[in-house]
């Protein structure tokens, strides 16, 4: 399995980060992330799911694997990428989901998990919410939302009832699914992606 990695090897924090369901793992909200949490001091791993390998491959998109691939993927990756020390795992939209999955499983020893936009739902579909297995987390785990998401804003998250004192979330103020801000709100998305990647790292340090 091929792992792309930032910042030093030696670092004593490490995060493995996975995909979104439409874009690759350099896609440039991944490579703007893992640059920028490099330069924080932390070794980041970034891989790739079957499907979107084979998309690299020929170029055809293709739907996501089916959840018990993904989660197996994710497995392997965090054995090639564990080095002994405290290792994160974590994820943009849909790899952040599936961290989360298979941290509340066990699946994996991970010290924590880091969620940059979590899919609560599906985009117009408030009531088919993914978030049975978060009240199962027992590690820490940060969830950085932008507060107008579509998957999940600021507004609807009180009705999630996701009660788990292990999760934070962090909120970017006018932030989309990429936490993007609109031009008229004043702030823009580096401005949003490095408060992001300041608040992991403060994080990570804390725990």
């Amino acid at each position: 399995m091929k792992i792309m990695i930032d910042g030093k090897r030696t670092s004593a924090r490490s995060l493995l980060l996975a995909h979104g369901a439409g874009a690759p793992s350099d896609s440039d909200f991944m490579n703007s992330m893992a640059a920028a949490l490099a330069k924080q001091g932390i070794r980041v791993g970034r891989f790739e799911f079957p499907y979107m390998e084979k998309r690299r491959d020929d170029g055809k998109r293709r739907p996501p694997d089916r959840e018990p691939i993904l989660r197996e993927t994710f497995q392997q990756a965090f054995s090639e990428f564990d080095n002994g020390t405290p290792c994160l795992i974590g994820g943009k939209s849909m790899g952040g989901r599936i961290a989360t999955m298979v941290a509340a499983d066990a699946e994996v020893e991970a010290a924590g998990v880091v969620c940059l936009g979590y899919p609560f739902h599906p985009t117009g579909r408030p009531e088919k919410l993914r978030v049975a297995h978060l009240a199962n987390l027992t590690v820490p785990t940060l969830i950085v939302q932008g507060a107008r998401d579509p998957f999940g804003n600021m507004e609807e998250y009180h009705t999630f009832k996701v009660q788990n004192s292990r999760i934070e979330m962090f909120w970017l103020a006018d932030g989309n699914h990429d936490l993007k801000p609109r031009k008229a709100s004043g702030m823009t998305h580096e401005e949003h992606l490095q408060t992001a990647v300041q608040r992991i790292a403060d994080w990570m340090d804390a725990i």
